[in-house]
């Protein structure tokens, strides 16, 4: 029997009562952006099995936490996985980025990976 590939957890969307697996954290952010898109609710972590944590719902400051560990760029996954443990969703932590990087605060050293200024 193969070994199972670990997941990063599950996202669910409370309207739909779609519950879905997924294996990479930035596959959440993904599944977040078509649902959103399609039917215009929120998905949000139900189970996190991402391990990197962080101390505060500040998502910049959560950034520069996560940034230590991440030299490439902090997948969005993990920064929204992060967040949600802090009761932060996946639309405000996305919302919150996307005006960090409007005021230039944060860059995308590659796809879908932030770090701070």
């Amino acid at each position: 029997m193969a070994a199972q590939e670990p997941q990063a957890g599950v996202v669910t969307c409370p309207v739909c009562d779609l519950h879905t697996a997924v294996d990479d954290s930035n596959d959440a952010v993904d599944l977040y952006r078509r649902h959103a898109s399609v039917t215009g609710h929120d998905v949000e972590w139900e189970r996190v099995a991402v391990g990197d944590t962080v101390s505060t719902g500040n998502v910049k400051a959560a950034l520069v936490e996560l940034g230590n560990d991440y030299s490439e760029g902090v997948p969005l996954g993990v920064l929204t996985a992060a967040l949600a443990a802090q009761g932060i969703s996946i639309a405000e932590t996305l919302d919150t980025l996307y005006d960090l990087r409007m005021g230039g605060e944060i860059y995308e050293p590659r796809d879908d990976h932030v770090l701070a200024v």
